[in-house]
């Protein structure tokens, strides 16, 4: 594929489906609304009959992601034309603690289910499943055991899942991104994956993929994506001076993985990202800042047709403040992007919404 080719990609991305020249975007969680502060770490998914789940973390204050949290989230089933009102996650009645975190969904393209996971204090990580497209979910199951697996390499103190969403593999494999710190602060840290292969009766532990080292400091949230040969790509932020996201690349998902190296296309201002495959193309999506430091703005999305081996030129999606997003696709093609934007007077940290927008690409963009 060209480059004509693939900068037409990145145009008819942003071309929704009725041909609207710019996205259709709508803020879904409000700053200072519901008793709650802030609104942050977006996450989104679209199930097998087309409904959107969104989902993100309800924080009490804005000032610590160790405050009191609960996991919020809202349904469309008009293609986020409208949205029901926003409900709370009910945690698991024996899971103390006030920090409800990291809420990561997979949406099962081949039965159905909404695989649900999140995090509290840190400490514990809980599974849920809804069968009836996100209407009600089974009570939380403490998965934990799956983290403990890889205390004899690695002695965590932190957990955290995604965030963001998992996938599920060609061959049926529920798969999660984690990463695990050492410290309370959330350093120094490393990554791995978690899986299931019974659709999500057990979790267990693949192997680490990249820990802290004076090149790689603090690998932690990471995007995760099936190629197009059925092998995972790992796209993982870090806090390197080079400020690029890094790769690892594995047959299965859960050992055997690549050299983590840097993608110099792909800049990181030490922020999330999300990562999604769309017909036979890859979308990528993080704030691209000023190209040189650690500002949160200027949401920007990339797309590749050669499995993230090269990167079409970017295409602004937010200007200003915008941090953490999500991405999914829906089975007509159609991609979704759930992300941070604005801040309260300002404030990086202080997200005035969260706000969905409604791409268009088509269901196989790369083929010719």
């Amino acid at each position: 594929m060209n480059m004509r080719m693939l900068v037409g990609l990145g145009l008819c991305l942003f071309a929704t489906a009725v041909g609207a020249a710019e996205p259709i975007k709508t803020d879904l969680f409000q700053a200072d609304t519901n008793g709650y502060q802030t609104y942050r770490i977006p996450g989104v998914v679209v199930t097998k009959k087309g409904t959107i789940i969104v989902y993100c973390e309800a924080r009490k204050s804005a000032k610590s992601d160790w405050g009191t949290i609960d996991v919020m989230m809202r349904r469309s089933i008009d293609g986020g034309v409208t949205f029901d009102a926003p409900r709370r996650m009910e945690k698991a009645p024996d899971a103390t603690g006030v920090t409800i975190n990291n809420p990561l969904a997979i949406a099962d393209s081949s039965t159905g289910a909404v695989h649900f996971l999140y995090c509290v204090d840190y400490a514990r990580c809980f599974y849920t499943r809804s069968d009836d497209d996100g209407v009600t979910y089974s009570k939380p199951v403490d998965i934990t055991l799956a983290f403990e697996e890889l205390r004899p390499k690695y002695d965590w103190k932190v957990i955290a899942t995604g965030p963001g969403h998992g996938i599920r593999l060609k061959t049926g494999r529920l798969l999660v991104p984690v990463w695990l710190a050492l410290r309370h602060e959330h350093r120094p840290s490393c990554v791995a994956t978690i899986y299931s292969d019974d659709d999500g009766r057990t979790w267990h532990a693949g192997a680490i993929v990249v820990d802290t080292t004076k090149e790689t400091p603090n690998p932690s949230e990471t995007a995760a994506v099936e190629l197009t040969d059925g092998r995972v790509m790992l796209n993982i932020r870090n806090e390197s001076p080079r400020h690029r996201r890094l790769i690892s690349i594995s047959k299965e998902g859960i050992g055997g993985w690549s050299e983590p190296a840097f993608d110099d296309a792909l800049f990181d201002p030490i922020c999330m990202a999300s990562l999604v495959r769309a017909g036979d193309c890859l979308v990528f999506v993080n704030p691209a800042g000023d190209g040189k430091g650690k500002a949160r703005t200027n949401l920007t999305v990339r797309i590749s047709a050669d499995d993230g081996k090269t990167w079409a030129a970017p295409t602004l999606l937010e200007p200003g403040i915008a941090a953490y997003s999500d991405l999914a696709t829906a089975p007509d093609g159609t991609v979704f992007c759930f992300y941070e934007c604005g801040g309260v007077k300002d404030q990086q940290f202080y997200t005035r919404s969260l706000r969905l927008a409604k791409l268009a690409i088509p269901p196989n963009p790369g083929a010719k």
